[in-house]
């Protein structure tokens, strides 16, 4: 009978999970975006205003940025990127003429747009989707605005009443647990928080100067490439910086091959400078995760999760880091004396 019941609470727990798994998903990232802005809104809090209303300050704040983008390059950006979806074959097929003239190479431009999948009716679709007036837009922007008032409820809520959330969880352990259980959840929100904070603000940073170059050289599509270089250099690691700056290369390609040596040109640079100027200076506080374990972390989470995993992977392997740092037990290294040549 305990055999069996347990396979009944797993089986209804798997139904649960995939029916909620959305929704899940959606409480998570509030939670990672509550984490996320936990330094600012302690920060308000030590100056004296009430926790609830930092937390409600810094959520107007944030809304009203992304209201003021929206009114001000919305209807650019939503153009530019359906356009660009659309142009992307040709694109490519330039690109692989050019390499093919300019190297001598036999590849096929009609295999690696294939490879791409960048097939006409897969891109058709997400034009549909990004282009405004298509059927069923009021439908999708009821279900959006739902969704983000929901998000920002449950964020809303997770920041404003952190600390209480913490003490309710530490009263389900005994005494000698909970000063330990309040410890790590402090020193995981102010790490991951701090990771994330300094990951937006070096996005912003790429984006703006990467958008800036790009219109002052004539580059089509200038601001979904921009925003697409500022979000994949900062949260796709190791190869993340490749990817971003292979994009816009690659459109400034198919008009001038100067532009294009001008763009990685600008990559290679700013990438530089991020590393040795203002990356140290924006994440001296936070915690450090090693290129190959946040590019793992990333497959993992894309592999269980999708694209929701692939995001949230790296604050949550900051936050598991940053809790072995702090209990973890390093030990004095014992030097061996090398071996005398021939010895057994």
């Amino acid at each position: 009978m305990l055999v069996f019941l347990s396979l009944a609470v797993f089986q209804v727990a798997l139904w649960a999970f995939g029916n909620l798994r959305g929704f899940l998903g959606l409480v998570f990232c509030a939670w990672l975006f509550s984490v996320g802005v936990e330094p600012v809104v302690d920060a308000l809090a030590r100056r004296g205003l009430r926790r609830g209303a930092a937390t409600g300050l810094v959520l107007l704040g944030l809304v009203g940025l992304i209201a003021a983008f929206v009114g001000v390059f919305g209807a650019l950006l939503v153009d530019q990127l359906g356009q660009l979806i659309s142009a992307l074959p040709g694109f490519v097929r330039d690109g692989v003429a050019w390499v093919n003239r300019t190297f001598d190479a036999e590849f096929s431009a009609g295999d690696v747009v294939e490879s791409l999948q960048l097939t006409p009716a897969r891109l058709q679709t997400l034009a549909q989707e990004l282009t405004p007036g298509v059927v069923g837009i009021v439908s999708s922007l009821v279900g959006l605005v739902f969704q983000l008032l929901t998000f920002l409820l449950f964020a809303f809520y997770m920041s404003a009443q952190g600390p209480q959330l913490r003490r309710t969880v530490s009263r389900w352990f005994p005494p000698r647990h909970q000063r330990v259980i309040a410890t790590v959840w402090e020193i995981a929100v102010a790490k991951t928080g701090g990771y994330l904070v300094s990951r937006l603000v070096l996005a912003a940073i790429s984006t703006l100067l990467t958008g800036v170059v790009l219109w002052l050289l004539g580059v089509p599509f200038w601001l979904p490439l921009a925003i697409w270089t500022g979000a994949v250099s900062q949260f796709v690691p190791t190869i993340g910086t490749y990817l971003a700056i292979g994009v816009p290369a690659l459109v400034a390609l198919s008009g001038q091959p100067a532009d294009a040596v001008a763009v990685v040109a600008f990559g290679v640079v700013y990438q530089q400078v991020e590393n040795y100027l203002l990356g140290p200076r924006i994440t001296a506080r936070t915690v450090q995760v090693h290129p190959a374990v946040a590019l793992g972390a990333v497959i993992v989470g894309a592999a269980l999760f999708g694209a929701v995993g692939a995001l949230v992977a790296i604050p949550v392997v900051a936050a598991v880091q940053a809790v072995i740092e702090t209990y973890g037990r390093r030990y004095e290294l014992v030097a061996v004396e090398d071996e005398p040549p021939g010895g057994d």
